[in-house]
């Protein structure tokens, strides 16, 4: 099993998603994060998940897709770096 790393802003940009989505539902917003944290703890057994991001083209820079969002992680040898949570372009 894997670790996972949280990187500052990866942990600021979750912070902002549900702020975004308790503007219309608090109990929404909780339940989505969750959704998203499970998404990353799979990680933790299938550290090879995601996919390679296409716009760096680098094998260890990798994304889950979750929704509206995209999980941004690196993989450090037996770490993952969550780099961030955006809405994909």
């Amino acid at each position: 099993m894997v670790k996972i790393v949280w990187a500052e802003f990866a942990r600021e940009d979750l912070k902002i998603v549900h702020t975004y989505i308790a503007k219309d539902s608090t109990s929404y917003a909780s339940r989505y994060i969750e959704k998203l944290l499970g998404r990353v703890r799979q990680l933790e057994s299938f550290p090879r998940l995601g996919k390679m991001v296409p716009e760096f083209g680098i094998e260890s820079i990798r994304e889950l897709i979750e929704g509206n969002y995209r999980i941004v992680y690196r993989i450090n040898n037996d770490s993952f770096i969550l780099q961030e949570f955006s809405i994909p372009q």
